[in-house]
């Protein structure tokens, strides 16, 4: 009888020690996967600071005499594109797919942002405006916020998509909910600020 007791108390503790251990590592995840969602959330913030400032870039350089139009209309539609694709803001995206829409749409808009701000340079008179040069600072301390929320997105994205397949998590990360999320793809020279080069000359 002492013996089965005895059996009985260490399965109940074994039991125990499971449980207590399966709960640690569940808090965990969710608290990793909160963090991975919280830095998504600040990438959204850096891509939506970069967008409201758009409008006032446009219309400042929009007001330059013999301003290259197709230039400004390119900006315009490349925001305009950003906004058609849908992410949820809150929650990091699981897709792949969907997370290159995002950059691809994102990228259009940057290179567009940066032959614009290139153009603009060639005019004195909108290079001489307060406006513009507050705007064009703002544009490109934007874009280097960019670069380094997402370097953080994929820190924490890492982080939470290792902790997901190791032991013993592998085997109820998925049943609870917990999918790996989608990296930003690195581009070339990503481990740099980004930057924008004026070194035109005279326009002739």
């Amino acid at each position: 009888m002492k013996a089965v007791l005895l059996t009985l108390g260490v399965l109940l503790a074994l039991a125990l020690v499971v449980v207590l251990y399966g709960v640690g590592a569940y808090n965990g995840l969710v608290n990793q996967q909160q963090a991975v969602d919280a830095q998504w959330a600040q990438v959204q913030n850096v891509y939506q600071r970069r967008a409201d400032l758009i409008p006032n870039l446009v219309n400042t350089v929009a007001g330059a005499a013999n301003f290259e139009k197709s230039t400004l209309t390119e900006v315009t539609e490349a925001r305009a594109s950003v906004g058609r694709v849908n992410i949820d803001p809150a929650k990091a995206p699981t897709d792949p797919t969907q997370l290159a829409a995002f950059e691809r749409a994102q990228g259009q808009l940057g290179s567009a942002l940066s032959r614009l701000l290139v153009v603009a340079e060639r005019y004195p008179e909108l290079k001489a405006t307060g406006n513009f040069q507050t705007l064009q600072a703002q544009i490109e301390g934007t874009e280097n916020r960019i670069a380094v929320e997402r370097g953080r997105f994929n820190e924490v994205a890492q982080a939470y998509n290792s902790a997901i397949r190791r032991f013993p998590a592998v085997f109820f990360a998925g049943g609870f909910g917990f999918q790996p999320r989608a990296y930003f793809a690195a581009s070339a020279g990503a481990e740099k600020a980004p930057e924008v080069k004026f070194d035109f000359g005279t326009k002739k």
